[in-house]
């Protein structure tokens, strides 16, 4: 099987909520190597019938689902609490799987989903989409081109807004059991794991955080300072009550320049070797906005789109994903990290 197969994918998400939508904008997307989306998974039969009207295909059990032939791929969408027991299960039936981050809420839970996927010979991919997604490419080719010199700082600036609304939309949302966290665990996580994949993974961990204005279980506030191998630095300061929510910032620094980055936009891009400085497409991208992250659906596709082709294209040459589930693993033991460095 070549990374140009086109012969037919079955996929199947598991759960209905706003992230399932992009899971089937992907699978659209991806019709051209054989993606087609068959069955969705869901927990309350009286809603069977509205959410297959609504994808356009069976809505079924889970367990019904895991038993379908037709299905090769699932994408777990279900709450964060959910996913290592969907996981193990879909793995254990020989499904391939991406699964929405954090992919577990425990490090022993993803090596776990790791270890059944190499046993049942499935591909795990993880929904870390944002290295997908050109920019951050971008930056992850400098510093791996040695463009910046050694790494000496990262920076990462989160401060979003979650509003009541936002929680009461689904019960679960806001709870240790179900969420897996707040600020970092669930919105965070995405820059964290960025930070991750620039410097390495942090060797020494100093942190705050606590639940200071939402009636939720999870922190809505935080600070940490991680240290790396080399003894480089970096902070993360992250909110969800930042009122009306604003643009996050990673700036990524070294010996021979630094990058600032503002929202999808460029802010500083200096470099020693002004030739290596080029990133006109994105100085010109259009600037954020204050509010525009108190939206959790201000995001595009396009990342899922990537990395839904990705998973594509190694079941298809037996290889694993780029954001395999040890790659996953690597943001959730930074935050969890946190977490205890933190005490809570």
């Amino acid at each position: 099987m070549s990374e140009t197969d086109t012969n037919e994918l079955g996929f199947a998400i598991l759960g209905a909520g706003m992230i399932a939508d992009y899971h089937r904008q992907a699978i659209e997307a991806n019709a051209d190597l054989g993606a087609r989306l068959v069955a969705v998974g869901h927990y309350a039969p009286e809603k069977f019938d509205a959410i297959g009207q609504r994808f356009g295909v069976p809505c079924q059990s889970y367990a019904e689902v895991l038993q379908r032939p037709d299905v090769d791929v699932v994408c777990i969408c279900t709450p964060s609490g959910q996913h290592a027991e969907q996981a193990l299960a879909a793995a254990n039936a020989g499904k391939h799987l991406l699964v929405e981050k954090p992919m577990a809420l425990s490090l022993a839970d993803a090596d776990a989903m790791i270890d059944a996927c190499a046993r049942n010979g499935v591909q795990l991919g993880i929904a870390l989409q944002r290295r997908a997604e050109p920019l951050f490419q971008r930056v992850r080719q400098a510093i791996s081109a040695g463009d910046l010199g050694e790494l000496t700082l990262g920076v990462i600036t989160m401060p979003y807004s979650r509003d009541a609304a936002y929680y009461g939309q689904a019960e679960w949302r806001g709870t240790w059991a179900l969420d897996g966290g707040g600020v970092l665990m669930n919105q965070g996580i995405h820059l964290i794991d960025l930070l991750v994949w620039f410097m390495g993974d942090p060797v020494s961990i100093h942190a705050h955080a606590d639940t200071l204005h939402r009636p939720v279980e999870v922190e809505d506030v935080a600070a940490a300072t991680l240290r790396f191998a080399n003894g480089a630095l970096a902070t993360i300061t992250a909110t969800t009550t930042a009122s009306p929510g604003f643009p996050h910032r990673v700036e990524i620094y070294g010996t021979n320049g630094g990058i600032q980055l503002e929202g999808e936009t460029v802010n500083v891009w200096t470099l020693a070797d002004a030739s290596k400085a080029s990133v006109e497409p994105f100085v010109t991208a259009q600037p954020a906005t204050a509010g525009a992250a108190a939206d959790p659906r201000g995001i595009s596709a396009t990342g899922h789109i990537a990395i839904m082709r990705d998973l594509i294209q190694a079941i298809r040459a037996n290889r694993p994903p780029h954001i395999d589930g040890a790659e996953g693993r690597r943001s959730l033991a930074a935050v969890l990290g946190i977490y205890e460095a933190a005490g809570i």
